[in-house]
């Protein structure tokens, strides 16, 4: 089932609602279809952490600078609960794919929850991934090439 209603990320406003989930793209769904449903992982999608707390500006009394919190498309946990993998649906890995507004929210939540965000294009058959806001980060010029979760984006890293 599609639902019509315009979003930034989906400006054709193409929702798509799957075993309970709503998508804001024909990518993302395509991503949990082929990838995620059945992965063997616990997952969740759209889950909001919260970056930077409402903050009081100093010597005001009702001043204050809004929240910022981050929706990734999927998080993967591991057998004991532990995020593994979180990921962000993109068209590709330049500025139009991902932005500065994206980057400062990927480097937020690397520093506040201790994983990068993986952004991740999705190909016929496999989906390219890059971790962004680490000091080696994997490169739009050499992602990883992946057809399952069974990684670990620290390995990768290291060299």
């Amino acid at each position: 089932m599609i639902k019509k209603s315009p979003t930034a990320i989906n400006k054709h406003g193409n929702k798509i609602n799957r075993d309970g989930y709503v998508f804001d793209s024909e990518k993302e769904d395509q991503f949990y279809r082929k990838f995620v449903k059945n992965c063997g992982y616990r997952f969740e999608v759209h889950p909001s952490y919260l970056l930077q707390e409402l903050t009081q500006i100093p010597g005001t009394k009702k001043t204050k600078i809004s929240a910022i919190s981050y929706k990734p498309d999927f998080v993967i946990y591991d057998e004991y609960g532990q995020m593994i993998h979180v990921y962000d649906v993109k068209n590709s890995f330049g500025p139009y794919g991902i932005d500065q507004g994206n980057k400062l929210r990927f480097r937020l939540f690397a520093a506040r929850y201790g994983v990068p965000v993986e952004a991740l294009v999705i190909l016929a058959h496999e989906f390219k991934t890059i971790a962004q806001g680490v000091t080696k980060p994997l490169s739009d010029k050499d992602p990883l090439h992946k057809t399952d979760f069974n990684y670990s984006w620290i390995e990768a890293t290291n060299y």
